[in-house]
């Protein structure tokens, strides 16, 4: 441990000192770029509201060829019960290639859905902090690396009563 950082800490502990003695200047790190992503959020904002569906909206799309309906939960809950049709990529491993091979072009008509769209699966879809909701990040995701045409299931539906086909495991099994 750096030994300002250790002096830091120490000093906040002992209740002598506040945040700003953590760090004399800012470390860097070009792979990480905190205020790009506020600017993103911020910007995509408006956006994003306008391009939620609802389930209609959402079975309409399912039937157009050349949407991509993208799964970003972990592989283990896809296996369990995912939307007929859709492609995984786990949000951890989202790249410029993981998402080229999956998603042909930025123009490509995107649609996403998490865990926090579905009640009555609660393994597959175990739902998340409101504002750790996997949508809000894919959606942030997808824009950062340049798509354009993403649209985002809206409401919380019933896996039991949505008109939406599943396909999986958990499904499969009954």
């Amino acid at each position: 441990m750096n030994a300002n950082v250790a002096a830091a800490i120490a000093a906040l502990l002992l209740g002598a000192g506040d945040a700003s003695a953590w760090a004399d200047e800012p470390i860097a790190n070009p792979l990480i770029n905190y205020a790009q992503f506020q600017n993103i959020v911020h910007r995509s904002a408006e956006t994003r509201e306008l391009h939620r569906v609802n389930q209609q909206q959402f079975l309409d799309a399912l039937n157009d060829p050349a949407v991509v309906v993208l799964d970003a939960r972990s592989a283990a809950m896809y296996r369990l019960r995912h939307v007929k049709g859709a492609i995984n990529l786990p949000f951890t491993d989202f790249t410029a290639e993981s998402l080229a091979r999956v998603i042909p072009a930025k123009d490509t008509r995107v649609l996403i859905y998490c865990n926090n769209n579905f009640s009555g699966s609660p393994v597959a879809f175990a739902s998340k902090a409101p504002a750790a909701s996997l949508n809000l990040s894919t959606y942030t995701s997808l824009v950062a690396y340049g798509y354009g045409d993403i649209e985002e299931l809206g409401p919380l539906l019933d896996v039991r009563t949505t008109a939406i086909p599943f396909e999986g495991d958990e499904v499969a099994g009954g």
